[in-house]
């Protein structure tokens, strides 16, 4: 499913009507401060279009994927990481909340293994 989805957050803040801290954009995504930071940096980066998961994107869309992670290094880069994670929760199981797919890029301090 591509376009933007009625309701959902992550779509209003790709065309500009919810407000977000945006830090860097290309064709095929958006990224923008996580609200709520685990991390002294917390970026999400989501495509353009509406996907609900990591899986529908890669499904539908792998060169958006691709941008995905490309999009997120250029995050970590402009944020002066030397290290940092990404996360894709795919599906409620996951602690996925937000059903628009989404990146998070974080880092800023030592993060532990295993995650929650």
């Amino acid at each position: 499913m591509t376009g933007g989805v009625e309701g959902c957050v992550f779509c209003g803040i790709v065309a500009g009507s919810v407000p977000a801290d945006v830090v860097h954009r290309t064709e095929r995504s958006v990224a923008f401060r996580d609200v709520s930071p685990q991390a002294p940096t917390h970026v999400l980066v989501v495509p353009v279009d509406h996907h609900e998961n990591a899986a529908a994107l890669a499904a539908a869309d792998p060169q958006g994927t691709a941008d995905l992670i490309t999009t997120a290094a250029a995050v970590a880069e402009a944020e002066g990481l030397t290290g940092y994670r990404l996360v894709l929760n795919t599906g409620r199981e996951a602690g996925q909340t937000v059903f628009h797919t989404h990146l998070h890029v974080l880092g800023g301090r030592s993060l532990t293994w295993p995650p929650g």
